[in-house]
């Protein structure tokens, strides 16, 4: 290999993007790149093209090069005639079954593509998207359903561009896919909210429970309560079920059920690996209960959630939109920094359309897609705030906050923090996103947005209104931030806050204070 600094120089000035392409699927081959004027000259092995970008392992680390400047040489040199687009997907079957084939279907209709689909063995399908007219090729995507930990996996042995999670990645996972030139996985732009599921517990038809705590919940997964006669029930000893330990469905339910209150799973737990086979096993016990996705419940009876205090929570799309269900679970698909195909890209930005959204839904699971919720729909929470008062919540306080919401509307979208953070989660960390990218739009022009701030009932009154009023200011100077081409003075954006005055959920659980420290909007 013929390589000088002055070489080295001039590689770098071809070099496009720092973003790293797509994998092929292909094992690398030898490719030399040489400079049109035959000055510069690349040795080693191809790891990826795009239809313009290849991304060459040499000696000196990996580079990025424009393929519009160098001729490709060697037997790993692609066809730049023959081209077609690879796109891999992998990670949790849920998703990979039922909402990525729907969603690229949907994709290829809208973008005028003939589609064909086949099965690639070993849970793999393979669709291949064609020009409507020539019938050339396109782009080939690869969806491999397997479950999250896999869907990583594969990522780290460069054998995916896209994974589908149902958890948040692990710290592990993102350490090994920096050091690997992955980038910061849990960095901006990297993890997308797919679509929103909910963490249902279900149950057996005719079982007479209807609700459970969220507390006791935890205690029937973590062991503390074995027998349904202390909720109530027969007597007769609770068997568990979950999903095998890899699938971010089970990883998911531990972390936002068992994680608040640092309680371990039971060692006795049945698993399963797959949602149908969960479903299956609690149809036919009538002493089980399961932890599943709403998505995926069957024939199931389904438990809302419920506290001591009376509040019951059903997984509603609308509970799950706004997050005031407890155990909303966020669909993710994560993407190193890597520069997809053409035709990737495309789909990637057609997954945030209103056209997308309506598939996401139509596949079962809960759309992103903002509503709006009229005071007249939304009694119970009222009638919540005026049940649940503290002491130091007094009339003129829900009389205050009456007068102000009453002639505004909600939407589903709200921000929620990390437990014990002032950190947005994950799910209102994409909402920042989205409500961004809709006043950006032109959706909310000449309207008026309020960011209304909720607490918990921990601590004093005043202190808490305090509290959520500097959360409210902070989303809406987030979201100021991310709508980058929005002129203020086509809407008006303001900061409330009401403190503890409306409570969503029991404070005697940390389950509980979680979801009651939100901040909600308002729009008129």
């Amino acid at each position: 290999m013929r390589f000088s600094c002055a070489a080295i120089f001039a590689a770098h000035l071809v070099v496009a993007t720092a973003l790293a392409l797509a994998p092929t699927r292909a094992a690398a081959q030898d490719v030399t790149l040489t400079s049109r004027d035959g000055g510069v000259e690349i040795a080693g092995n191809l790891l990826g093209f795009d239809g313009q970008f290849y991304r060459v392992e040499t000696a000196y680390g990996e580079l990025t090069v424009d393929g519009t400047g160098v001729l490709c040489e060697g037997p790993g040199c692609p066809d730049l005639e023959a081209y077609v687009a690879e796109i891999a997907i992998s990670g949790a079957s849920s998703v990979g079954e039922v909402l990525l084939p729907s969603l690229i279907e949907g994709f290829a209709l809208r973008s005028g593509y003939k589609i064909a689909r086949s099965d690639a063995g070993a849970g793999q399908v393979e669709y291949l998207l064609s020009d409507s007219g020539s019938g050339e090729a396109a782009a080939r995507f690869l969806i491999h359903s397997t479950n999250t930990d896999e869907g990583f996996a594969d990522l780290l042995a460069n054998e995916t561009d896209i994974v589908m999670s149902l958890r948040e990645v692990r710290p592990d996972e993102a350490s090994r896919a920096w050091e690997a030139g992955m980038g910061d996985l849990r960095g901006p732009g990297r993890a997308r909210v797919l679509a929103l599921d909910a963490l249902v517990p279900i149950v057996a038809p005719g079982h007479p429970l209807t609700e459970v705590t969220l507390t006791d919940l935890a205690g029937i997964f973590s062991g503390r309560i074995v027998n349904w006669s202390d909720l109530g029930g027969p007597d007769a000893p609770i068997s568990t079920y979950l999903r095998d330990p890899a699938a971010g469905l089970s990883q998911a339910a531990e972390d936002r059920l068992l994680g608040p209150i640092r309680a371990t799973l039971r060692p006795d737990v049945i698993r399963h690996v797959s949602n149908r086979a969960l479903v299956r096993a609690v149809m036919t016990d009538p002493f089980g209960i399961a932890l599943t996705t709403a998505a995926d419940t069957g024939n199931a009876k389904q438990l809302a959630l419920s506290g001591e205090c009376g509040f019951s929570i059903p997984a509603t799309r609308r509970n799950a939109k706004t997050e005031d269900y407890p155990l909303t679970a966020p669909v993710f698909l994560y993407t190193p920094v890597r520069r997809l195909p053409r035709v990737g890209r495309e789909f990637y930005a057609y997954l945030s359309t209103p056209a997308a959204q309506l598939v996401i839904r139509r596949a079962g699971f809960i759309d992103q897609m903002a509503e709006e919720i009229p005071v007249a729909d939304q009694g119970d929470r009222f009638a919540n705030a005026i049940s649940q008062a503290g002491e130091e919540t007094g009339l003129e306080d829900l009389q205050r906050m009456v007068a102000t919401l009453s002639p505004l509307r909600r939407l589903t979208v709200s921000f929620r923090f990390e437990q014990g953070s002032s950190a947005l989660d994950a799910q209102s960390r994409s909402n920042i996103r989205l409500l961004a990218d809709a006043l950006e739009a032109g959706e909310y022009d000449g309207r008026r947005l309020l960011f209304v701030g909720f607490s918990d009932g921990q601590g004093p009154a005043q202190s808490n209104r305090q509290i959520a009023l500097r959360r409210a200011e902070s989303v809406r100077r987030a979201i100021l931030s991310a709508a980058e081409t929005l002129d203020p003075a086509r809407i008006t954006l303001e900061a409330e806050a009401f403190g503890e005055a409306m409570p969503m959920a029991c404070d005697d659980s940390a389950w509980g204070r979680q979801v009651n420290r939100r901040v909600e909007v308002w729009v008129r």
